[in-house]
Parts: C-alpha cells; structure tokens; sequence
C-alpha cells in the first residue's frame, strides 16, 4: 500500500504528504504516514517532532506545505533509535557515524 492509502480509503480524507491542517485549533503539517494514524508537526513543535492524530478527529485539512527537516542532530538521534541496538551508547554510535568511511546507503559514497 502507497503511503497514506489506508487513511484516505478508510476516513475519505485528503490526507497526504505535507499537507496543512488544524487538529482541536492547532496548525501543523503532516509529516509522517503512521498507519491509521496521520503524523503531523506542529507549528508549535521543532521540526521533526511527530504527533499521531486520528484523520478525523477534530481535524480541518488545508492546502500544500512544506514539511520541516529536523536538525542534524535530531536526526542522527532517529538513526540512533532506528539502528542504536549494537552499540553500548548514544556516544559511541555517534563516534561510529562520524567515521568517514562508514555511509547509510549501503557503502556507496
């Protein structure tokens, strides 16, 4: 299934990548496909923190937007969260992801 497949056949909602909206009075974007849920950031938020919403609770869908990008930081913790399982800590995966030899796609450079 396509990204936001499930929400829009299921709720009959506009729900898509990037896509403005209020949620109980509160602008955001959504930023995230999670599964029965739409993840979206709120203005309010920094970048790249991601709330679940119901698609139809208390939910007014806009026009396009721009999804903002987390900070370098943020997202390397995400990595960390994703893939962090074979170090001992946070500091010694970021000592691994700053090597200079090692790349997230597959080796590639």
């Amino acid at each position: 299934m396509s990204n936001f497949q499930y929400v829009r056949n299921q709720y009959s909602v506009p729900a898509v990548l990037g896509r403005r909206v209020t949620v109980s009075g509160k602008p955001g974007i959504i930023a995230a496909d999670r599964g029965h849920y739409i993840g979206v950031n709120f203005d309010s938020d920094k970048p790249g923190v991601i709330h679940n919403c119901h698609p139809t609770s208390e939910v007014k869908y806009g026009d396009m937007g721009v999804v903002r990008k987390p900070s370098r930081y943020a997202a390397r913790y995400d990595r960390f969260l994703e893939y962090g399982d074979g170090f001992d800590s946070f500091i010694d995966f970021c000592r691994w992801d700053a090597m200079p030899e090692r790349s997230w796609n597959g080796g590639a450079a």
